[in-house]
């Protein structure tokens, strides 16, 4: 038996591939200067001892209570809590980046740095929703500084390089590659690299540096069932850090843009739903007043583009409006019933609309009998005015109630349940059973093998395709 060798083709020539570094040492020395630990403290209620203890059910339990009598429960008493996090000096003169859940709560915000000099630093302003903080520290002498790079040119494989304090043990150094792109965890504005360079707690605030030195993430967070790590970490991308921490500088807080309307992703299904030839954008779920409601986006709009750049879904048309400037007009191109409108919005600014309370929706559609009946396994009833405050809904709102869910429909897989409201079907109000039987009968005779359902669920709405085959 012959066995032939296993010849393999270059990916990239030696011109185009990034060199292995047969060490990243110089880059630590180059860089490290700049990396600090940090130690906040705060002063929290804790509740206290009471003196000594004895476990329940113990023999000596009804000794210590005579003991004790019938005295009063202590207040609560005050401690001191510490946490130890890691960050990284932007400038000569002393900002500073780390995580906002490294300072949050803080009273005393302790800097070292890689020389061993503590400064007590202040805070500039901070943003939970990306968890990116920013200090200030005052040095006699300028301060060594890093560099931020441009997180978008990172691709998957590429080398990497993280620097922190883990576990408390003081300055460490890890390295891996990047492992994935555009992660999301929980926030609105997550966009994360991932990369199995070893991060454990303490190494939160910590730098990412490409093999230029150059800062291209924050750590952040860690998966892991353990605690430890386990190769999954996670790094806020430089090109997310560097828009907050320029607003956090020149205002103390963020400034996003702000559009005014719900939306969700284009899903394959709500595409063929609305005879929609391709699945991406973002639609439109609901339009508060605000905005997007001046400039006349209506809901069910499938937003396609914004200010000129295309919108491949939700979570990036949410970035591009957050980073245009407040009060600025931009274009916004929506598909519309199979035709392409243009409109003008003026942005307004997301933090101050936060918390509003939501105007009422449209009433325009008029009350109709209580009826109840079946379709595409979801057993239905007309809203009746006893229901509306239930429901979440406002005064004059109509649809039907979701009554009951066969738990072996596509509508139970698709997540409706009991006490969910269908607004609209086919982006077409409906009042009654025989609204919704007349849209589904318009679909198929428009060859359409769904129907789009405008769901709210404690008052939230979402759009859902389900099938009328």
């Amino acid at each position: 038996m012959t066995v032939s060798p296993l010849v393999l083709a270059p990916f990239a020539s030696p011109a185009q591939a990034q060199a292995v570094p047969p060490s990243f040492a110089d880059l630590v020395d180059q860089f490290s200067p700049a990396v600090v630990d940090i130690t906040t403290s705060s002063i929290v209620a804790a509740e206290a001892g009471g003196g000594m203890q004895v476990p329940p059910g113990s023999p000596f339990e009804k000794f210590f209570k005579d003991f004790q009598g019938d005295q009063p429960p202590r207040q609560e008493e005050m401690q001191r809590s510490e946490a130890l996090g890691s960050g990284y000096i932007i400038s000569a003169d002393g900002y500073v980046v780390t995580n906002n859940h490294v300072i949050e709560g803080a009273d005393d915000i302790q800097v070292e740095t890689f020389g061993g000099k503590t400064f007590t630093a202040k805070l500039i302003g901070r943003d939970p929703k990306t968890d990116v903080a920013l200090l200030k520290i005052d040095s006699e002498t300028p301060l060594p500084f890093v560099s931020f790079g441009d997180s978008d040119k990172m691709r998957v494989g590429d080398w990497v390089v993280a620097m922190g304090n883990p576990l408390g043990q003081g300055f460490s150094v890890s390295a891996g590659i990047v492992s994935a792109r555009g992660r999301e965890l929980n926030g609105t504005y997550d966009d994360f690299l991932q990369t199995d360079a070893a991060i454990n707690k303490g190494n939160s605030g910590g730098p990412l540096f490409n093999v230029d030195g150059e800062v291209i993430g924050m750590n952040t967070a860690i998966l892991s069932p353990s605690g430890g790590s386990i190769g999954i970490g996670f790094a806020m991308a430089s090109n997310v850090v560097t828009k907050v921490v320029d607003q956090l500088k020149q205002y103390g807080e963020t400034r996003r843009g702000w559009l005014g309307v719900r939306i969700q992703d284009v899903s394959e299904d709500v595409a063929d739903a609305m005879g929609l030839a391709e699945a991406k954008g973002a639609l439109v779920t609901d339009v508060p007043d605000g905005p997007g409601k001046d400039a006349g986006i209506l809901s069910g709009d499938v937003i396609v583009t914004f200010n000129g750049q295309e919108v491949k879904d939700s979570k990036e048309l949410v970035r591009r409006v957050a980073d245009a400037p407040i009060g600025e007009v931009v274009p916004v191109l929506v598909l519309r019933d199979g035709k392409q409108v243009t409109l003008d919005v003026k942005l307004g600014r997301r933090e101050e609309a936060e918390g509003e309370a939501q105007p009422a929706a449209d009433k325009s559609t008029k009350p109709a009998e209580p009826q109840t009946g079946e379709m595409m396994g979801l057993t239905l009833q007309a809203i009746t005015d006893e229901m509306v405050q239930d429901l979440g809904l406002t005064p004059g709102d109509r649809g039907l109630v979701v009554m009951k869910v066969d738990v072996a429909s596509e509508a139970y897989t698709k997540g409706l349940r009991e006490g969910d409201v269908i607004m609209e079907a086919g982006q077409q109000k409906i009042a009654s059973l025989k609204d919704l039987e007349a849209r589904v009968a318009e679909a198929r005779e428009g060859g359409r093998k769904s129907i789009l359902l405008l769901v709210r669920t404690q008052g939230d709405p979402r759009f859902v395709a389900l099938s009328v085959e």
